[in-house]
C-alpha cells in the first residue's frame, strides 16, 4: 500500500506537470492543427500513467479520470472546443486542471445561488439521498459475503447495485471537494438512472452524464456531420450512436485493462455497440411513430430497466469478475486497514518514546 501511495503522488504530480503545459499551450499557441500536435505527447503520456498504479481504488478512479476524461477534453481543447476552451479569457489554471481531470461540469447560475449552496453544502442532491444508497449498500453487503451459496445469476445482479451505487457515490465525493474548492455549484453525474423510460433516456440524460457531455463533441458531432453529407441528416444520428457507444466500449476496455491487467476479450465493446445498435432501433421507431404512440411510463420503466440489467448481467457484470474487481476491492479494504494500524502504531510508539525521553 505504501508504494502504491507513492506511486500515486508521481503519477499525480506527472499529470498535474503535463496540464499545466497544456495550459501554457492554450495561451501561446491558437486553436488548430499545431496546438493538436503539441498536445499530442500529453495525451500519449496520460494513457501512459495509469499503467504504474495497481489497485482498484486509486488506479481506478485515476485511469478514469486521465486516460478518459483528461484526453478528450484535450483534444476538444487543440481545436478551441469543449470545457476548457474559453473565449476571450482563458481560464485560471486551477479551474483548467480542475475541469481537465475531474468528472465535473460546471453549471451556470447566479454568485449568490453559488455562495448559499457552498456554504450549505448543497448540491442537486441531499446527503439524504446518499444516506439511503449507503444504507442499501449496507443491507446488501453481507450477502455477498455468502456469495458460494447464492446462484450466480444473483451474484451477478447484485454486482449491478453495487457498481451503480458505488459509482454516484464516489463521482459524488469528488464533485464535493471540487465544489468547496472551486467555490462553484457543479452538475450531478448521475440522475435516477433506474427510472429511465428509454434507452435514449438512460444513455443521454440519466447515467454518467460525463461521459455523455465528452462522447457528445468528440465523437457524436463530428461523425454526425460527416454522415448528414453522405445519407443525409435525417438518419444522420444513427451512425454517431454507433460510434460513440464504439468508442465508449473501447474506453471501457482499457479502463479494465488498467484495473485488472487482463487481456480484453471485447465483450465490454459488444455490450456497448448493443447498445449503440438498440438505441438507433429506437430512434428509428421513435421517428416512424412521430410521437403519435408510446407505451406506458411504467411499462417504459420496466421494460428499459429490465433490458439495461439483463444485457449488463450477460456481458458486462462477468468482465467484472473475469478481472477480479471483487477479490481486489477486498483485498485492498484488508491492506489499508492493516496500513492504518501501522501507522497508528508507529505514532504511539513515537509518542510513548518522546514521553520517556522527556522524563
Amino acid at each position: 500500500m505504501e508504494g502504491e501511495i507513492k506511486n500515486l503522488i508521481m503519477v499525480w504530480a506527472s499529470a498535474l506537470l503535463l496540464l499545466w503545459y497544456c495550459h501554457v499551450v492554450g495561451k501561446i499557441i491558437s486553436k488548430g492543427v499545431i496546438r493538436f500536435f503539441a498536445i499530442l505527447p500529453v495525451i500519449l503520456f496520460l494513457f501512459y500513467l495509469p499503467l504504474n498504479l495497481f489497485t482498484i481504488w486509486l488506479g481506478g478512479p485515476t485511469s478514469f479520470f486521465l486516460a478518459w476524461l483528461a484526453n478528450f477534453k484535450l483534444l476538444l481543447f487543440a481545436f478551441g472546443q469543449g470545457p476548457l476552451s474559453t473565449s476571450p479569457v482563458p481560464l485560471s489554471l486551477p479551474y483548467f486542471i480542475s475541469l481537465a481531470c475531474l468528472p465535473i461540469k460546471f453549471q451556470q447560475v447566479p454568485q449568490k445561488s453559488v455562495d448559499k449552496a457552498v456554504s450549505n453544502g448543497s448540491g442537486h442532491k441531499s446527503p439524504l439521498h446518499h444516506g439511503l444508497k449507503i444504507v442499501v449498500l449496507a443491507i446488501t453487503a453481507p450477502i455477498y459475503l455468502q456469495k458460494d451459496h447464492i446462484h450466480p445469476k444473483m451474484v451477478l445482479l447484485l454486482y449491478c447495485v453495487y457498481l451503480y451505487i458505488g459509482l454516484e457515490l464516489v463521482l459524488a465525493v469528488v464533485a464535493a471537494f471540487a465544489r468547496v474548492y472551486l467555490r462553484l455549484e457543479l452538475e450531478p453525474q448521475f440522475h435516477e438512472p433506474y427510472l429511465a423510460t428509454s434507452l435514449q433516456d438512460f444513455w443521454g440524460r440519466r447515467w454518467n452524464l460525463m461521459v455523455t457531455s465528452v462522447l457528445h463533441p468528440t465523437v457524436y458531432n463530428p461523425v454526425m456531420s460527416i454522415s448528414s453529407r453522405l445519407i443525409g441528416r435525417k438518419w444522420a444520428a444513427l451512425p454517431g450512436v454507433l460510434a460513440s457507444f464504439l468508442i465508449s466500449g473501447i474506453m471501457h476496455e482499457i479502463i479494465f485493462y488498467y484495473i485488472g491487467r487482463k487481456k480484453p476479450t471485447w465483450e465490454l465493446t459488444c455490450f456497448f455497440f448493443l447498445h449503440g445498435i438498440s438505441l438507433a432501433i429506437e430512434i428509428v421507431i421513435k421517428k416512424a411513430f412521430n410521437g403519435k404512440w408510446q407505451l406506458a411510463t411504467v411499462v417504459s420503466r420496466l421494460l428499459t430497466l429490465a433490458f439495461v440489467v439483463v444485457t449488463a448481467m450477460w456481458l458486462f457484470m462477468p468482465q467484472v469478475l473475469y478481472a477480479e474487481f471483487d477479490v481486489k476491492a477486498r483485498r485492498e479494504c484488508i491492506a489499508l486497514i492493516n496500513f492504518v494500524k501501522d501507522i497508528i502504531t508507529i505514532d504511539s510508539r513515537f509518542k510513548s518514546f518522546i514521553t520517556v525521553t522527556e522524563g
